[in-house]
């Protein structure tokens, strides 16, 4: 079998365009297909289908229609995130409130939560109870992380450790859950599942500090888009709580609108530089990594399930777009 992620991906996106949509009110699903094929990196379905080849030695397209649910779920969240965000793009492409109006977003968003339930639930058979239980609790977790992420905007006081919960809570805990939801529609013991969830928490925290690092830092040639669109909307990333609560009297001041963009980003930039926070970020997401690594190291597997694996934590950490 071959473990590359341009394979578990070419699987997530083939399955992706194979959903089959109700034709009654096709006005509802519209959007939910359009979202959908927005593209994006499938690294939850991904992970979800490696995960059970890896334990089971079997066909990841086994269990498509749960990691498929894993990706539904994913982008149910972000079309309403967009909605509360007023966003205008994502991905490139008009977000759907933009496209179809805010009634049709938020109606197609509650459709597509419903339908990754009933995508979990098919071919799971016994298993559906335990693997429904940690797509429930996991939703939960997302939610909650979108709610301090809101809080966090009109906040000046947020800590480090609050931050790194939220990025858990938001963006790690469905990477995670894709990789055990995959390890127990193998059958695997509950200490594997363990370890492998341990190992999606991890990888989505390193990945979440890269973003944070390459939205400043990054080349915008290599990385596909402006640098520095964080800074210019004062969002909360590592990069700037760690600034407000070293030298919040050098931020603060630059926080205001009333600096043009250009000025603000690299005045802002200077100051992230001058307290080491390029490097000391690459490292903190160098080091969740290698947290993820140690969490599969003793996993019985074969070298090639492994060597991705562990590429995948560390590409994480190192991309450049």
């Amino acid at each position: 079998m071959e473990y590359t992620l341009d394979y578990f991906t070419g699987l997530a996106e083939d399955a992706i365009a194979g959903i089959s949509y109700p034709t009654t009110a096709p006005g509802l699903y519209e959007p939910i297909q359009y979202t959908m094929a927005s593209g994006g990196k499938r690294l939850r379905p991904a992970l979800c289908m490696a995960a059970y080849a890896a334990v089971s030695r079997r066909e990841p397209l086994e269990i498509a229609h749960q990691a498929i649910a894993v990706e539904m779920f994913h982008n149910f969240t972000l079309l309403h995130d967009d909605v509360m965000d007023n966003a205008d793009l994502r991905r490139g492409r008009p977000t759907v409130h933009r496209r179809s109006g805010q009634n049709a977003a938020i109606l197609s968003g509650d459709a597509m939560l419903t339908m990754a339930y009933g995508l979990l639930a098919e071919g799971a058979g016994s298993r559906f109870a335990n693997i429904f239980e940690v797509f429930n609790h996991t939703a939960m977790e997302v939610y909650q992380g979108q709610q301090l992420d809101m809080e966090f905007e009109s906040r000046t006081d947020v800590k480090v450790d609050e931050y790194i919960e939220m990025i858990r809570l938001k963006t790690s805990v469905l990477i995670a859950c894709g990789c055990t939801i995959g390890a127990m529609l193998a059958d695997a013991e509950k200490e594997v599942c363990r370890r492998l969830y341990d190992y999606g928490l991890a990888l989505g925290l390193a990945f979440q500090l890269r973003d944070d690092w390459l939205d400043t830092f990054g080349d915008p040639a290599v990385f596909g888009k402006e640098i520095g669109g964080d800074i210019a909307n004062n969002k909360k990333t590592w990069l700037l709580i760690t600034a407000l609560n070293e030298a919040p009297e050098q931020i603060t001041p630059l926080l205001s609108n009333k600096l043009d963009r250009e000025e603000k980003v690299s005045r802002v930039t200077e100051i992230y530089r001058s307290l080491g926070l390029d490097r000391r970020c690459d490292e903190l997401a160098a080091r969740y990594a290698k947290d993820a690594i140690a969490a599969i190291d003793e996993l019985e597997m074969d070298a090639t399930a492994r060597a991705f694996f562990k590429s995948l934590a560390t590409n994480a950490a190192t991309r450049n777009h």
